[in-house]
């Protein structure tokens, strides 16, 4: 397995999900500076996995009700 570490994709997709905090934009945005960052950024990867994975159910549920 290959790992990209330059993949933003899902930085992108999770600035566009909501609104986040001016500094919050600027990490997912220019990327970590330091550990605190790279453990701050870790933590929103974390939220956008639950964020999408409910936005899929949400989604589905509306393809089979129609």
């Amino acid at each position: 397995m290959i790992t990209q570490w330059d993949d933003t994709s899902w930085q992108e997709e999770f600035l566009r999900m909501k609104s986040h905090k001016p500094d919050v934009m600027r990490l997912l945005i220019k990327g970590p500076r330091g550990f605190r960052d790279a453990w701050q950024l870790g933590v929103l990867h974390e939220e956008y996995k639950r964020l999408r994975k409910k936005f899929q159910q949400f989604q589905e549920e509306e393809s089979q009700e129609q």
